[in-house]
C-alpha cells in the first residue's frame, strides 16, 4: 500500500522560502512518478512539479518555474519541493501525489495522494 505524508508547511512572509517534504512508502517500481500539486480556496487543484521515482527527470510548471524546484532523496524515499520568493498567491494546501506509470500533469493521472500541508504566505 502506497502512503504519502507531507510536511513542512506553515506561515511564511512574502519573499521567504519553505521546503516541503513528502515521505513515501510502499513504492517498489521506478515507473512511479512523484508530483506536487496545490489547491487554493475556491480554485482547482494545480500541478506544480514532478520527478521520476528514480530521482532523475524533473519538470516544473511554467507558473512556478524559476521559484520552485523538485528533488528526491533516494536513500530516504522522500520528495522535496523547494519554494523560494514566495508570494501571497502561493497560499494553498500543497499535496504530494504518486502516478504508477505515467508522466502526467493532470490530477486524474495520479493514483495516490497525501493528506496535504497548508502553506500561508502573509505579512
Amino acid at each position: 500500500q502506497v502512503q504519502l505524508v507531507e510536511s513542512g508547511g506553515g506561515l511564511v512572509q512574502p519573499g521567504g522560502s519553505l521546503r516541503l517534504a513528502c515521505a513515501a512508502s510502499g513504492i517498489i517500481s521506478n515507473k512511479y512518478v512523484m508530483g506536487w500539486f496545490r489547491q487554493a480556496p475556491g480554485k482547482e487543484r494545480e500541478f506544480l512539479a514532478r520527478v521520476r521515482w528514480s530521482g532523475t527527470g524533473t519538470y516544473i510548471a511554467d507558473s512556478v518555474k524559476g521559484r520552485f524546484t523538485i528533488s528526491k532523496d533516494n536513500a530516504k524515499n522522500t520528495v522535496f519541493l523547494q519554494m523560494n520568493s514566495l508570494k501571497p498567491e502561493d497560499t494553498a494546501v500543497y499535496y504530494c501525489a504518486a502516478d504508477r506509470d505515467g508522466w502526467g500533469t493532470q490530477e486524474y493521472e495520479y493514483d495516490y495522494w497525501g493528506q496535504g500541508t497548508q502553506v500561508t504566505v502573509s505579512s
